[in-house]
Formats: C-alpha cells, sequence, structure tokens
C-alpha cells in the first residue's frame, strides 16, 4: 500500500477528514457556515501539535520526512484554504445574496477565490523557501515570512463570533477578513514561531472559540 501510515501523519489525516467534513457540512442545503467553522477549529487544533508528534520519532527516513511535509502542505490548503472559502459560499447562500443581489454575490465569491490563490502561493513559496533554508541551518525556523495560512484557524470563527453577538448579518465582514488575511499571506511581515508556551495559548484561545460557537449556536437555534 502506498504512503506512510503510523502516528506521525495521523494528525494531518485527521485534519484533512475534519476539513473535508466542514467542506460537506457548510455547503449542504441551504448552507451551514457555522459547522463548518467547528471543523475548522478541529482542523487548526491538529496542526498544532503535527509538527511535533512527528518529531518525536528519531528514525523517520528522509522519505518519511519528505511525505510528511508534502501532506502537511497539501492537508493546509484543504483545511485552511478550501473550507474558509466554502464557509464564505455558505454564508452567501444563507443570506440569499446571489438572489437578491446577483453581482455582489458573485463579487464575494470571487474575493474566496482570490483568497484560496494567495493561501496556495502562500504555501507553494514557503515549500520552497524552507527547503533551501534546511540545506543552510539545522533545526526548525524562529520566524515566518508572511501570516501563516493555518492563522485562518482563529481569524475566522473570531469573526463568526461577531455574528451572534451582535445579531447582525456580518457576511461583507467575513469576506473582508478573507481579503485581508490572503493579502498578509503574501505580504513581507515577519511573525516569530510561537513556542510550546505560545501554542498552548492558541490552543486555548481555539477551544474557547469553539465553545462559544457552539453553545451560541444551539442557544440560537
Amino acid at each position: 500500500m502506498l504512503g506512510f501510515f503510523d502516528y506521525t501523519v495521523w494528525l494531518t489525516y485527521f485534519s484533512l477528514l475534519s476539513a473535508g467534513a466542514g467542506i460537506l457540512v457548510s455547503l449542504h442545503g441551504d448552507g451551514h457556515p457555522y459547522w463548518g467553522t467547528i471543523f475548522l477549529l478541529f482542523c487548526g487544533l491538529c496542526d498544532a501539535f503535527d509538527g511535533k508528534v512527528a518529531r518525536t520519532k528519531k528514525n523517520r527516513s528522509e522519505v518519511e520526512q519528505k511525505f510528511g511535509i508534502q501532506i502537511d502542505s497539501l492537508s493546509d490548503l484543504v483545511a485552511f484554504g478550501v473550507l474558509p472559502a466554502c464557509i464564505g459560499m455558505a454564508m452567501i447562500r444563507r443570506s440569499n445574496l446571489l438572489e437578491e443581489k446577483p453581482v455582489a454575490g458573485y463579487l464575494l465569491a470571487g474575493v474566496m477565490l482570490l483568497y484560496l490563490l494567495a493561501g496556495m502561493i502562500r504555501l507553494a513559496y514557503f515549500n520552497v523557501t524552507e527547503e533551501e533554508r534546511q540545506k543552510r541551518e539545522k533545526g526548525v525556523r524562529k520566524t515566518y515570512e508572511g501570516l501563516p495560512i493555518t492563522s485562518a484557524a482563529l481569524i475566522f470563527p473570531t469573526v463568526m463570533l461577531i455574528q451572534f453577538k451582535t445579531h447582525a448579518d456580518i457576511t461583507p465582514l467575513y469576506f473582508g477578513a478573507a481579503l485581508l488575511t490572503g493579502s498578509l499571506f503574501l505580504s513581507r511581515i515577519r511573525i516569530g514561531k510561537p513556542g510550546l508556551r505560545g501554542i498552548l495559548w492558541l490552543v486555548a484561545l481555539g477551544a474557547a472559540e469553539f465553545l462559544m460557537i457552539t453553545l451560541l449556536h444551539f442557544m440560537n437555534q
């Protein structure tokens, strides 16, 4: 059987499965963006620890390491690129923009396509530059150039929480956040890579968003 299936890749596989489920549920019927957001948060949780789990295996072959890098990027594109785009499309469908204001609906859909393109370019550029960096120096990188695509796991759930707090249609805000986030993917800004403590804080923030979105969603049924 092709591929690798030991514990070092399980979290990446779980992330992709969660992203696929989120895409399907987001676009089901009239659209379910809140459920899609919950799956997005789970993808973020998996991504927070997949690299650390993989590095616990000291005898990984070069092929295993390269395989892990490839599937991580492919999974990230689906989880933090395609899934947020599908959540955005679900919001368009729920707000009936395509029927009531078709031009606005198509423009917003175009924004998500640009966001998806920016995410793919960022991942490809990161892979190439990371490969070159590893030839020059050992160890993990200390900074990122541009906003990591995985930040989508916290940015878009935060926007969805605003929907619950204000009870207003925040569809334009979601797409504005997507446009800004996609721009930051391709920017030259330097962002420090979080250590274990930073990762735990981000996980705690994601867990809080998960609980609030879940509770508020059921309370508003």
